[in-house]
């Protein structure tokens, strides 16, 4: 006896609703779906808007970067801090036929999806080497690779915007997230870890090298030896200590990065570049340097004219280049770059 179908009911489940936001549009980085999923018109709207799409990274001061570094086919460029990929995908064609791009990053989340990026440009696979390394390592990668050196060097000192709006990274004081700032959280401690655990004299010391913070040795008093474990804990902190609401968000830029500079070690890092910079290069290599804030900018100029003085470089920048202000309009991270550039003496 053959079974009879079963019957379909007469009120099937609905498929599960997507989640719905205040206002007319997303705030939160998780909510903002069409620009994680990279829709044009979004992508469009909110550039158009002088924003940076939730995700994604603004390339800083290209078409300089690009003339600076001046690249011919055939030869190797490296990339210290690939971060989104969007100087590299500018590099890549210029060095055609027959170039390769050594591109280095240390933050293992973003890294894999900026290599499918890159690798989905079409080039030939031997044109682009990816590795998950610090930009302080680049002799030690270039030996191994059995190069003398690299023709073009560029190294964008910033965090990348994609790190910077993921709540989860605990970089930004505008939004609650884990009081973390680790560009590589696979080491190292955290923000909150370096807090609870450090001096009010060397947090003062900290605030005034990495973000020169008129009242560090306020801050540290309070700061020091306390758990703030998210970036809203220790805002709030900050806020208390800051009566004057106009400079409540200044003081939160500086201690916010004077933190992420510590705990990153990204002054050790770009000292032992600096130091070794010259011989990564190729005579005649070209070298740009992009600076976010006065303690790198300060590093990279003492170490340009250095070589200068001993002959090390040929010739270097006169003068820092900076965004123009049709660029800090359409992508207003861009503010506070400085550009720095110099050539290999033969």
């Amino acid at each position: 006896m053959s079974s009879s179908p079963t019957p379909a009911p007469d009120n099937p489940p609905r498929p599960p609703r997507r989640k719905r936001y205040s206002g007319r549009n997303p705030q939160r980085f998780e909510d903002k779906y069409k620009e994680h999923r990279q829709d044009p018109a979004t992508l469009a709207k909110v550039t158009a808007s002088g924003k940076t799409p939730a995700g994604t990274h603004i390339p800083i001061l290209l078409p300089e970067i690009l003339e600076i570094l001046a690249l011919r086919p055939g030869e190797t460029v490296a990339d210290l801090t690939v971060g989104y990929g969007g100087h590299a995908s500018a590099l890549l064609p210029a060095i055609q036929p027959g170039g390769r791009l050594i591109a280095l990053d240390i933050d293992p989340l973003e890294l894999p999806r900026t290599e499918t990026r890159l690798r989905a440009l079409g080039f030939p696979d031997e044109t682009l080497t990816i590795q998950r390394n610090n930009f302080a390592g680049l002799p030690k990668l270039l030996a191994t690779l059995g190069l003398p050196g690299v023709d073009a060097l560029l190294a964008d000192l910033g965090v990348s915007s994609m790190q910077i709006d993921n709540p989860s990274r605990g970089f930004s004081f505008k939004t609650e997230g884990p009081l973390d700032m680790r560009l590589n959280p696979d080491r190292g401690q955290t923000a909150s870890a370096l807090l609870a655990g450090i001096t009010p004299q060397k947090l003062a010391a900290l605030l005034h090298e990495n973000a020169d913070e008129p009242r560090a040795f306020l801050l540290a008093d309070a700061l020091a030896g306390k758990t703030f474990p998210t970036t809203r804990a220790l805002t709030e902190a900050l806020r208390a200590l800051t009566p004057d609401p106009d400079e409540a968000e200044i003081t939160f830029r500086r201690v916010f990065q004077a933190l992420r500079i510590a705990v990153n070690e990204e002054f050790t890092a770009l000292n032992t570049l600096l130091r070794h910079l010259p011989d990564c290069l190729n005579p005649g290599g070209r070298v740009a340097l992009l600076t976010f804030h006065s303690g790198e900018d300060r590093r990279v100029k003492k170490a340009l004219a250095a070589g200068l003085a001993d002959g090390t470089w040929s010739s270097i920048a006169d003068t820092v280049i900076r965004p123009t202000p049709a660029e800090q309009h359409a992508n207003p991270r861009s503010t506070s770059a400085k550009l720095r550039w110099a050539i290999r003496a033969y």
